[in-house]
């Protein structure tokens, strides 16, 4: 067989390759653009994997499920829900206006944080899935990073679930259900009239005997 004749080597694979750092990348982004724009319960492996150039079969080999992969999604983006868990370090007497600015901050703010969180708060109304990841957000994730100040403060993990479920009513109001008087404010004017009552959850009243 002449050099002419000989068969042509096989083009080279342009997408991310199995294994790579830059696949679990590609998957991560397109994760979290697909939670964002059609919500956790729309949302398919499918369409997941057809944004990222993969096959399904390799989005659930990285990751496992839809659940998981979300979890995924909110634990390696930038300045997650730990944002919440380092607020409680400072003054006693400003924790209540540390925790509220933010949890605003990663519920309401920078795209890339808020709106897969949203996204979840949508899909949590009447889905099963979605509500227990959801409340494994609020439940687990930040009293896992408080770990050390719950073993000393036997009813702190109570209170900061208190506190973060009348702060998840406060996203559901604003960005959700579009209630004018959480809409018009602006997040320091939310701050302001929202801190006061969370400080006191959150802390004890040193006055009540």
């Amino acid at each position: 067989m002449s050099v002419d004749q000989a068969p042509l080597p096989a083009a080279p694979r342009t997408g991310p390759r199995l294994g790579s750092v830059a696949t679990r990348k590609a998957i991560l982004d397109a994760a979290r653009a697909r939670f964002a724009q059609d919500g956790f319960t729309r949302s398919t492996i499918r369409s997941i994997a057809s944004d990222a150039g993969v096959d399904a079969s390799l989005v659930m080999q990285y990751f496992g499920s839809k659940a998981d992969l979300f979890a995924t999604v909110m634990d390696s983006g930038p300045n997650t829900m730990s944002r919440i868990a380092d607020a409680f370090d400072g003054p006693e007497n400003g924790l209540g206006e540390r925790v509220t600015r933010a949890f605003l901050e990663v519920w309401d703010g920078d795209p890339r944080e808020s709106e897969p969180l949203q996204a979840l708060l949508r899909a949590a109304i009447g889905n099963e899935q979605a509500t227990g990841q959801l409340r494994e957000l609020i439940q687990k994730r930040v009293i896992v990073d408080l770990g050390p100040r719950l073993r000393s403060n036997s009813d702190l993990a109570t209170r900061i679930e208190i506190a973060s479920s009348m702060l998840v009513g406060v996203i559901v109001g604003r960005r959700l259900v579009g209630v004018d008087a959480l809409v018009q404010q602006s997040r320091d004017s939310l701050v302001e009239i929202i801190a006061p009552a969370i400080q006191v959850i959150l802390t004890r009243n040193q006055d009540a005997g």
